[in-house]
């Protein structure tokens, strides 16, 4: 019996381990993440409205579609710019990361798109991907260049792939930071004062203070692994999409995984009524999952 206490010790702690990283808490353990469709081409770009209505892309078939909180789905808008990343911005306008000519749009709940940028300093971007606007309304906006077959251009037109700041009301980005080898996803804090951003082409994410100008500052290297899209919830853990979903607390410690029975998992957001359904796009479908913890 004396000689059996380490081993029984030892997968006692094994076993309270497993238990940490597969039910932290966030989520009623045994709950998978269920199949709403897969109906699509490639999707992405998930952002939920005040409501909890989320809207998405379908980016090869260029539309952006509306998943409402009764769990209807909708078309909100075609010729949608070949739009990836989005958020919304206070007054309800969807702020698209609109590929097909490399622009930023503005679009109207009515569907209106306004263009906020068409290029950096006369030259096209690569590609904006993704997007994060913050409470004061100034945007930031991740530029990777992914080659599109949809695109007459074969080489990018600016030196690097670089993290852009848009202040509120102007019309002229500016450049945030320019050492990663591809950026790609982003979200910040609700209280605009720490950014999150992938380096996908690095396999690394780094957080960042936010400085009151929209200049960043204290760049640190938050967890040796990229993410395509990104989320927060109300406690401050990052979720990362790849292979799946990896759920990171505020201190970059993998608290959780979340299995996806797809080729990728691009994005995610939290989305319904309360806040507690996160919505995740993967490859040709879109899947739901409920939560114990609100988005943020």
């Amino acid at each position: 019996m004396i000689k059996r206490l380490p081993v029984l010790f030892l997968l006692l702690i094994i076993s309270c381990k497993s238990f940490a990283q597969d039910a932290p808490g966030l989520y009623e353990p045994g709950t998978k993440p269920q199949l709403v469709a897969k109906q699509f081409s490639f999707t992405e770009g998930p952002v939920a409205d005040k409501r909890g209505n989320v809207f998405f892309t379908d980016q090869p078939n260029n539309k952006i579609w509306k998943y409402h909180t009764n769990g209807k789905l909708s078309v909100f808008l075609d010729s949608a710019g070949r739009s990836n990343g989005m958020d919304f911005d206070k007054k309800g306008n969807l702020i698209s990361c609109a590929d097909a000519k490399d622009e930023l749009w503005s679009i109207s709940p009515k569907g209106k798109v306004t263009v906020l940028l068409k290029d950096y300093e006369g030259h096209l971007f690569n590609g904006p991907n993704d997007v994060w606007v913050r409470p004061d309304g100034g945007i930031y906006i991740t530029d990777p260049y992914y080659q599109r077959d949809y695109w007459t251009r074969k080489k990018p037109d600016l030196d690097g792939q670089k993290l852009y700041y848009l202040p509120k009301g102007k019309h002229i980005a500016v450049i945030v930071d320019d050492k990663f080898v591809r950026p790609n996803g982003i979200v910040g804090t609700p209280d605009g004062k720490l950014l999150y951003v992938a380096d996908i082409g690095d396999n690394k994410t780094y957080r960042y203070d936010i400085n009151k100008d929209g200049s960043l500052s204290n760049r640190t290297l938050f967890i040796a692994q990229g993410s395509d899209g990104m989320t927060i919830d109300e406690q401050g853990n990052i979720y990362l999409t790849g292979k799946g979903i990896t759920i990171v607390n505020p201190k970059g410690e993998k608290i959780g995984h979340i299995d996806i029975d797809e080729p990728w998992s691009a994005n995610i957001c939290f989305g319904g009524k309360n806040r507690d359904v996160l919505f995740i796009t993967a490859s040709k479908a879109i899947y739901i999952m409920k939560m114990k913890v609100k988005g943020s």
